[in-house]
């Protein structure tokens, strides 16, 4: 809003969401994908129809992000560079699988389960032999899959073929690879970045803006406010 007022310029506010799904689209070319939106505060399958993109399923508790890095805190892992990435280090070595709380529902899915009982029982399973490698392990692969349930069951729903991954944990390798499997097996591709546009970037922001004020979207300052709970689904998308 001040450089705006210091140089006369034109104002155009972006939606956070929206930003890394238009980023996403653009670096890797995705026509109308189904989009799983995966990061620190936010889990969503959401896709394009009737100029809105609608949230299909999305976390009912914590987000995904939220649940990784909590539960590399429980087992003491570093935050540099950062939680998540220390977790799929560390499950690259894992070797033996503990069942954990699967919650799918519909097309919504739970992680506070899971890191409640990672937060009594990961000492216990420890104690018993297990590795953190190990307890790493086990939860990725019981958080992706459900991810990727719900985001095939948003593609059946849609009739898409196409599925892109925005969002900080989008950047998991082994997330990458189980949504391309799963796309792969139902005859369509998944579209992935690297992690300079996974994560939060100025790029997306400032491309996304560009295309809104193509469209003629400009901000007035009286209604330039930060609105937080302002989901995608809450707005048009006429670009």
């Amino acid at each position: 809003r001040m450089l705006s007022q210091m140089w006369n310029k034109p104002m155009v506010g972006v939606n956070h969401c929206v930003a890394h799904i238009e980023m996403g689209r653009c670096v890797t070319g995705a026509a109308n994908p189904t989009v799983l939106y995966v990061s620190g505060g936010n889990t969503q399958v959401i896709s394009y129809s009737l100029n809105k993109y609608r949230i299909f399923g999305e976390t009912i508790d914590v987000a995904i992000g939220n649940c990784l890095d909590r539960f590399a805190r429980i087992i003491e892992l570093s935050n540099d560079p950062a939680p998540g990435y220390n977790i799929e280090q560390c499950a690259k070595k894992g070797k033996k699988f503990i069942p954990l709380p699967y919650v799918v529902k519909g097309m919504d899915c739970s992680f506070s389960g899971i890191t409640t009982q990672l937060d009594k029982n990961a000492c216990k399973w420890l104690e018993e032999g297990y590795t953190k490698e190990d307890l790493c392990y086990s939860l990725q692969e019981t958080v992706f899959s459900m991810l990727v349930e719900i985001t095939e069951r948003a593609m059946a729903h849609v009739g898409s073929n196409e599925v892109l991954v925005v969002g900080g944990v989008g950047c998991n390798v082994r997330l990458q690879q189980m949504i391309a499997k799963m796309a792969e097996q139902r005859g369509g591709s998944a579209c992935v970045t690297d992690d300079r546009y996974c994560i939060d970037n100025g790029a997306m922001i400032a491309y996304t803006g560009l295309l809104q004020f193509k469209q003629g979207y400009v901000t007035e300052m009286d209604k330039s406010r930060t609105t937080q709970r302002c989901a995608a689904c809450m707005l048009m998308r006429p670009f």
